[in-house]
């Protein structure tokens, strides 16, 4: 970015202290820009034209709270593209906000290191019956005890009326005001970092919603060169892209300082359509990662994408766009099919125990390979790429909330399954990713919902939402996502969290946390110091890891019968440290041994759909 005095800036209105308030808007589409303040005082303050098309003035006598418009050339009234709060909805007028007068007690907060990874995906509106920052607070301690240590919170961003995934926003600045507006996320982010749980946001760089979305009256925010699923495209490369970016560069940097943020989840990286020199993306991390270290704290960049290409988490050096993890779907497919059985859709092209294997070796499943789903080849090899790169699961908000009735897993395996997945992925030498619930069985499904105030585009998105799932022939009405029942049966229950078994299963998840994080072999996320052997006939995974002269041993058994096996487990004493077969665990019983001496194999029968895990012992 060149040095511009107008685009150094933050835009928007900011505070100054004293009665002070800076006003800065892009909108060379316009001739004029005014400010009208409509409360608690109406005037027009004017603006004064600057370079490249910014609009700028500074003016007294505007306190916190103040509402104005921009009104363009005398004639259009719109909110500020960078509002900060719009608490009369997205149409309404926008708030004046001081976000630095909250008072942090967060000092000295470095957060957690990157192998220490372990996310808890949420949704502010329907993790608590509240729908709240506040009401997620008050969860923190349960969260903290469970041993996850970071929190990804989907899109806060102003989005039409109360209801929404956060994906609809049109104020990337704007803090959703049914949440509990910008006070209530820097109360919940203070609060987390007094847990010791760090807070990742999920933001939206692709698209705006549709409704409330007024940025192509004030310039060339959005460009018809590209077309995605919705609509224009946002201008990355085109006339005036410099300035676009910058509108979204600087809400990320807006995030981390005004919010102490430790990161950001960037929404589908695959959907941004950019052919410049320097893509948009590297020059956000390069953004993000030095405001990280002017402010002396880790943070961190995921993205989503489904192109299976490495160069979304290689460093710039090597021609890549400097993520430093990104989500892999792949993970997730090979394991929802071996425990479902489903192959509709995308799951087409998974189902095989080799796909888990080759997931678990490679980070990837698709390597370059020809894939049936796509026709035609996909995907490239992340072989340098180490596994702290990769965050897997095997539940998100897509992957439950995209099926037609938004099932979670305990809808569609077995309390074994449930077992087994958990262990699969929180085992794993990937950066583990639970969603909301997932932990103690959570039956609610999580739907999709909006409530747009417009009923054209209202009936617009419950008829799309019916023709989307076409290719996997699920079968059901699919909720109305207008529909404010479908929002509610939403919500978790977190009743079930004591109940039988679900208390149960919670227990494992925070067993199995608490192994990844003490076992040096399990810690340590490099994937040189693993083996991966799938024993096909068997339907077995068998997976060997070490780190110095800690051994571990994972074996996955996928059958739904009773298998006997031979397992290469190498020679010398060992110790069984988990069995998800045991009476404890809500098992039949296990016949595994707890010590055994291995001469390089071992003949075990392992219960159907379980997961076993041991540990060598150290010789005298």
């Amino acid at each position: 970015m060149d040095a511009n005095p107008a685009t150094g800036e933050c835009p928007g209105a900011v505070y100054l202290g004293d009665g002070r308030c800076r006003f800065l808007v892009w909108a060379p589409l316009a001739g004029q820009v005014n400010v009208r303040i409509v409360s608690p005082r109406e005037r027009i303050l004017n603006l004064k034209r600057q370079k490249r098309g910014y609009h700028r003035g500074v003016f007294e006598d505007i306190e916190p709270g103040s509402l104005y418009f921009y009104l363009l050339d005398k004639e259009k009234e719109r909110p500020d593209p960078a509002s900060r709060h719009q608490p009369e909805g997205v149409h309404g007028p926008s708030r004046v906000v001081d976000t630095g007068a909250y008072a942090w007690t967060d000092q000295c907060w470095p957060g957690p290191s990157r192998r220490d990874l372990a996310l808890y995906e949420l949704h502010v509106g329907t993790f608590t019956p509240e729908g709240t920052f506040d009401a997620v607070t008050a969860q923190l301690d349960e969260l903290k005890a469970l041993g996850i240590n970071t929190l990804e919170i989907m899109p806060v961003a102003q989005f039409p009326g109360s209801r929404n995934w956060g994906y609809d926003g049109v104020y990337p600045y704007a803090v959703q005001h049914s949440y509990g507006g910008p006070e209530g996320l820097q109360r919940l982010v203070n609060a987390c970092h007094g847990k010791g749980l760090a807070v990742i946001l999920d933001v939206v760089y692709n698209h705006l919603g549709p409704e409330g979305n007024y940025l192509a009256d004030f310039g060339p925010y959005f460009t018809n060169r590209y077309t995605g699923p919705w609509g224009a495209a946002v201008n990355f490369d085109g006339p005036g892209s410099d300035e676009v970016r910058r509108f979204f560069i600087q809400n990320a940097l807006y995030w981390l300082t005004g919010f102490h943020l430790d990161g950001f989840r960037v929404d589908a990286v695959h959907a941004i359509k950019d052919f410049s020199a320097r893509p948009f993306l590297e020059e956000l991390n390069s953004a993000v990662h030095r405001r990280g270290e002017r402010l002396g704290k880790r943070v961190y960049m995921l993205a989503e994408s489904d192109l299976n290409d490495p160069r979304v988490i290689l460093p710039p050096v090597m021609g890549g766009y400097g993520f430093d993890a990104q989500w892999t779907d792949d993970f997730h497919h090979a394991l929802h099919t071996l425990l479902t059985g489903e192959r509709d859709g995308y799951y087409h092209d998974f189902g095989g125990l080799r796909h888990l294997a080759r997931a678990f070796g490679r980070g990837y499943v698709y390597t370059g390979q020809y894939s049936e789903y796509r026709q035609r080849r996909h995907g490239r090899s992340p072989r340098i790429c180490p596994a702290r790169q990769f965050v897997v699961f095997a539940q998100n908000h897509d992957q439950v909330g995209n099926r037609a009735c938004g099932e979670r897993l305990a809808a569609l395996t077995s309390f074994d399954g449930l077992k087994l997945a958990a262990c699969t992925v929180i085992l794993s030498p990937f950066v583990p990713l639970i969603f909301m619930g997932e932990e103690y069985g959570e039956t609610a499904p999580f739907q999709y919902f909006t409530s747009h105030p417009d009923p054209r585009l209202a009936a617009a998105v419950s008829k799309g939402r019916r023709q989307e799932f076409a290719a996997f022939g699920w079968e059901g009405a699919v909720p109305d996502p207008q529909d404010e029942n479908t929002f509610l049966r939403s919500r978790l229950n977190y009743g079930l969290r004591s109940r039988h078994p679900n208390r149960v299963l919670y227990a494992l998840y925070r067993q199995l946390l608490q192994l990844r994080r003490e076992l040096p072999a399990l810690a340590d996320p490099d994937r040189e110091n693993m083996e991966v052997l799938g024993l096909e006939p068997e339907n077995v995974l068998f997976i060997r890891r070490w780190s110095g002269a800690d051994q571990a041993c994972l074996v996955l058994s996928f059958n739904r019968t009773g298998t006997a096996v031979t397992l290469p487990v190498p020679a010398g004493r060992w110790r069984k440290l988990l069995d998800t077969a045991d009476e404890r665990w809500l098992g039949k019983g296990s016949t595994t041994p707890t010590e055994f001496s291995s001469p390089g194999k071992m003949e075990v029968i392992l219960e159907p759909e379980t997961c076993v895990l041991f540990q060598k012992l150290k010789e005298d």
